[in-house]
């Protein structure tokens, strides 16, 4: 943990908004990076799941990821197979996916009230 968050921390079904960077262990060659990128806790490599579930808001932490909670023995794209995987984090925010959905169906609805509302001088 390079910076500790405050509050409650993302689980497995939610979806985490956060600032990344992904290197290579052995070479440091960077291979991706977002920013404020929404991401699925249980759509991740296990190893970057595992490590959001233990950050709280605002914080920033450096997750070493063995290749066995990486891609394993499978290369992806610039991840050669059996790669050990370093993120930098920022957890900017997560949702529940009850607030995810919450969020939809406001949405939805906004379209619809705005026809019946009356217009603006």
């Amino acid at each position: 943990m390079l910076r500790a968050g405050a509050g409650a921390k993302p689980g497995a079904g939610d979806v985490a908004l956060v600032n990344y960077i992904g290197y290579l262990a052995a070479t440091g060659a960077v291979f991706d990076q977002g920013m404020r990128s929404p991401l699925p806790v249980d759509g991740v490599i296990r190893g970057f799941a595992q490590g959001l579930q233990t950050m709280a808001r605002s914080g920033v932490a450096r997750f070493c990821i063995p290749a066995a909670l990486g891609y394993g023995a499978q290369a992806t794209g610039p991840i050669p197979a059996n790669a050990d995987l370093v993120f930098q984090v920022e957890l900017l925010d997560f949702k529940t996916a009850a607030e995810l959905e919450s969020m939809k169906r406001a949405h939805a609805a906004e379209p619809a009230a705005q026809k019946d509302a009356p217009p603006q001088p």
